[in-house]
């Protein structure tokens, strides 16, 4: 299945690789996003969070149990710690001794690539503000402005707000779990340029209504050939996938 649509209103690819690839590699690592590339893919999610001393990693839990091999919160590990452990096994032996990135090398990945990205600010509880912070200083020092600026997504308005007083420029999306009724207040207040959520939630009205106040609409995680097809007639702007292997980009 594919998409040609783009706007002014999502300047960016329609596709979207969810964590890198899906879940044909493991997930949040440069072998991740080299195995969505090789499908076609140029723009791609992830997942950025701090360590005790302060570096940005991509790493999707608050814990460490599931996706690596060590244990306990990451955030409460040191880069040289974390720097250690196998993010790969996990997935299978192919990916052995894969490491965690960081945030800055998987942007250098994408700027030398040409590649566009969706970081997700992902705060272990107490950093919020920390952390969206940290991720809009690291744009300002390595983005080149020749690129389409990355997208920041968070469910953390906290986070969002701490991004956008450092780098104001850079366009944000606000993450629902669900639409509620005044769901435009917190989006606005943060000059979001997006709404992302789950795509259960998007019909005809939600979609018309994000429209009409300026902003994106973009859908998480869709899988099958029915939800995207009902999505893209009804008018979704982007699409965030794990199944890079069955939706053919458009680039």
């Amino acid at each position: 299945m594919q998409s040609d649509k783009q706007s002014a209103r999502w300047p960016y690819p329609f596709w979207i690789a969810h964590r890198g690839a899906g879940k044909l590699a493991p997930e949040n690592t440069l072998a991740a996003f080299r195995q969505g590339a090789s499908f076609g893919y140029r723009m791609f999610e992830c997942d950025a969070r701090l360590s005790a001393d302060g570096v940005l990693v991509l790493l999707h839990d608050d814990a460490l149990d599931r996706t690596t091999n060590g244990k306990g919160l990451a955030g409460e590990q040191t880069w040289a710690e974390l720097s250690q452990l196998d993010a790969g096994s996990w997935y299978s032996r192919l990916w052995a001794g894969e490491p965690i990135p960081t945030l800055r090398n998987v942007l250098h990945w994408c700027t030398t690539n040409h590649y566009a990205i969706n970081i997700e600010i992902k705060p272990t509880p107490g950093t919020e503000a920390a952390t969206g912070k940290a991720v809009a200083k690291l744009l300002k020092k390595v983005w080149p402005a020749y690129l389409k600026a990355p997208l920041l997504s968070s469910f953390q308005p906290e986070a969002l707000a701490a991004a956008a007083e450092a780098a104001p420029h850079l366009p944000r999306a606000l993450l629902l779990d669900e639409l509620p009724d005044d769901f435009f207040k917190t989006a606005q207040k943060l000059h979001c340029q997006a709404i992302v959520c789950r795509h259960p939630l998007w019909n005809k009205k939600t979609i018309k209504a994000v429209h009409e106040k300026g902003m994106a609409a973009l859908s998480h995680t869709v899988n099958d050939e029915d939800s995207a097809e009902r999505l893209i007639k009804l008018g979704i702007d982007g699409i965030i996938t794990d199944r890079v292997d069955f939706f053919t980009p458009i680039v």
